[in-house]
């Protein structure tokens, strides 16, 4: 069963060109499936029925996984056995007829408008360290990229002169996001000046640095924003990935369409980008009574 797994995760990487980290999740997954049937007696995944996977999906419940777990495993599972049958490997589907768990999409965490700005000017500074993090905080609001997309981005991918960048996402899938106009000068601020004396001439194509030179590490990354968030008096718990949905969450209050949004967010699937499509509360009931009669 195992050399099953491995050409189905071949097939991922090679033809569909997942990232590294989705395989190993992949993998993780069907290893868990598989080590199920074999303790059921079936010494082949062919054998597997939808009763088999129903229980197994019912097992991982009762050890304790969450709807979002098991429904990514479930995911994994019906896609490994639509592999085998695009194969011809075989000939029946059994997660055919079998239900994904109903799951609450979770509101994410955002920022308001204030709280943003707050913690970009808190790290606003003369120094080469608060000038490369607000270069940083001011890009990450105002592209929405993922911290992945930052630490990776090369210097030729950033075009000052028009104001966009362009990230490499899951997958391998590129878009182009406009940066605005303080996301703009705050890089250029970084590039001109701490980033041009670090590189002395050598050619390193990452566009963040750490003090040492080197690229940028995503722990750096989350130290910047948990340090700012920390120094800005922003109550709420503040991860990278709170831009992210702040960045989508203030453009779509300010009357941007979903489909915008989604392109720049680099979402394959519009249902994803529709979580930040909630409302705050406060401006809902302010709304509620200015216009109704008995508000």
């Amino acid at each position: 069963m195992d050399h099953f797994i491995e050409d189905f995760i071949n097939y991922l990487g090679v033809e569909r060109g997942l990232a590294d980290n989705t395989l190993l999740a992949y993998r993780r997954d069907l290893q868990e499936y598989i080590a199920y049937l074999k303790k059921q007696g079936l010494e082949d995944c062919l054998q597997a029925t939808r009763d088999h996977i129903s229980n197994f999906m019912f097992h991982r419940k009762q050890k304790g996984l969450s709807a979002n777990s098991i429904s990514r495993e479930l995911a994994a599972i019906k896609m490994f056995h639509r592999f085998l049958v695009r194969e011809r490997l075989s000939k029946e589907d059994p997660t055919h007829l079998v239900d994904t768990p109903k799951l609450w999409k979770r509101v994410p965490d955002v920022m308001s408008s204030n709280e943003m700005e707050a913690m970009i000017d808190a790290s606003k500074g003369k120094t080469a360290q608060s000038i490369r993090d607000n270069a940083v905080l001011e890009l990450l609001y105002a592209t929405g990229m993922r911290v992945s997309e930052l630490v990776n981005l090369k210097v030729e991918n950033v075009n000052l002169e028009v104001g966009y960048v362009r990230c490499i996402g899951k997958g391998k899938k590129e878009r182009i996001v406009p940066m605005g106009k303080s996301a703009k000068e705050a890089v250029e601020k970084y590039c001109n000046g701490i980033r041009k004396k670090q590189v002395k001439g050598q050619f390193i194509p990452f566009l963040f640095l750490s003090r040492l030179g080197k690229k940028i590490s995503r722990q750096s990354i989350w130290k910047i924003v948990k340090a700012y968030a920390k120094k800005a008096k922003v109550k709420k718990t503040i991860k990278p990935h709170t831009l992210r949905h702040t960045f989508a969450t203030h453009l779509l209050e300010h009357g941007a369409d979903l489909r915008s949004v989604q392109e720049m967010l680099g979402h394959s699937d519009i249902s994803t980008t529709q979580i930040y499509t909630h409302v705050d509360k406060e401006r809902l009931k302010t709304i509620h009574h200015q216009f109704h009669p008995r508000g």
